[in-house]
């Protein structure tokens, strides 16, 4: 078991401590089949990222915001018991969803409907003891999602008394869990929400959770950032010509550090769904006859606003035949929040957004 979150995080989270007074929280939210998962995202974020009518996901995304007022990072991944994704695809998405949640989730969230507990979700705990590590269930958390204006006081009586399934279900992730309304406009348990997690990680001694795959997510990932950098590094020169002849001293100081920030967000949500690990998947899952096609096809970011960035991803899924077929990756807009795609003109993009004049 290895805890810890690395020191470039820390000093890149410790630039926004004034803005949230914390790291961000990286939460991986775990379901095993139907919508609760979907459900359990909208309610952390306070927004509708998934209609109500989302029962299962192709693909793996990222979704950052607020919970409580502490900045989080989302990830989702396909349910655990889709029967509709095929073996290759479920273990590239899993890959998928470890490099967005590098170096490892401070928590996972595992997601079910308290009024339809069924065998595969008592076996969830197996499977995530497979897919992400034997350790994994040390930071992990049950989250049984309500219908309605329920008692919550019974509720919680009936988790912890009543009902022997739900009990049992529990105990396998070390008795903790929290009840959340289906309603993701009710706001009224942010609070308790993000002090359960924040106890559950403390206790673990403040760091995230990691393993080998972790580890190897992690330096895959830094290592096609390496690459992009240099294969943009004449771009990114040009673009600071471009901002030397229009600012001055500390104004040129700050349309710098904006543009790098900003670039260099991009240039990390671009890795974390598009590496060398992913694609070795891919490769071997999917075989080679079209998997350039398919990384082509994969690639998208968005980047909202200089200081606060907001990253959005969803990768659609990969369908294919025999070696020397034909596969499609889609990629799916959701409430239009996807960005052009990252090979565009970034730098005329940012100019144009933030440059147009001189900040008073």
């Amino acid at each position: 078991l290895i805890s810890r979150d690395s020191e470039a995080d820390r000093r890149r989270d410790g630039k926004h401590a004034g803005i949230c007074g914390a790291i961000e929280l990286r939460l991986m939210v775990v379901g095993s089949s139907g919508p609760s998962q979907f459900l359990l995202t909208n309610s952390i974020l306070g927004r509708e990222v998934f209609s109500k009518d989302v029962t299962s996901l192709s693909g793996s995304i990222k979704n950052n915001g607020e919970l409580a007022g502490r900045r989080v990072a989302v990830i989702n991944g396909p349910n655990i018991y889709d029967k509709d994704i095929s073996k290759a695809k479920r273990k590239m998405e899993l890959r998928r969803s470890k490099c967005l949640s590098i170096p490892g989730p401070h928590a996972f969230l595992v997601a079910f409907d308290m009024e339809k507990i069924s065998p595969n979700d008592v076996r969830t705990s197996r499977l995530m003891r497979e897919r992400f590590g034997r350790h994994c269930l040390r930071h992990a958390m049950v989250l049984l999602a309500y219908e309605g204006n329920q008692d919550r006081t019974a509720l919680e009586d009936r988790v912890k008394k009543r009902d022997w399934h739900l009990r049992e279900l529990i105990e396998k992730y070390g008795g903790r869990f929290h009840l959340f309304n289906k309603n993701w406009r009710d706001r009224s348990q942010d609070r308790e929400l993000l002090k359960k997690i924040e106890l559950m990680v403390a206790s673990l001694g403040g760091g995230c959770f990691s393993s080998r795959t972790f580890q190897k997510a992690e330096d895959c990932v830094k290592k096609e950032e390496n690459k992009l950098r240099k294969q943009r590094a004449a771009e990114i020169e040009k673009a600071w010509a471009e901002m030397e002849k229009q600012y001055m001293e500390e104004e040129l100081y700050f349309q710098k550090d904006a543009y790098t920030a900003n670039i260099g967000a991009e240039i990390r949500a671009q890795a974390e769904i598009d590496n060398s690990w992913l694609r070795k998947s891919l490769a071997r899952g999917l075989g080679t006859g079209f998997v350039v096609g398919a990384v082509m096809g994969a690639l998208a970011g968005s980047i909202e606003g200089p200081g606060g960035m907001v990253l959005y991803g969803i990768i659609g899924g990969a369908v294919g035949g025999s070696a020397g077929g034909t596969a499609q990756v889609a990629i799916k807009h959701m409430d239009n929040r996807m960005a052009p795609n990252a090979r565009l003109n970034f730098n005329s993009i940012f100019i144009n957004r933030f440059f147009a004049a001189p900040r008073t």
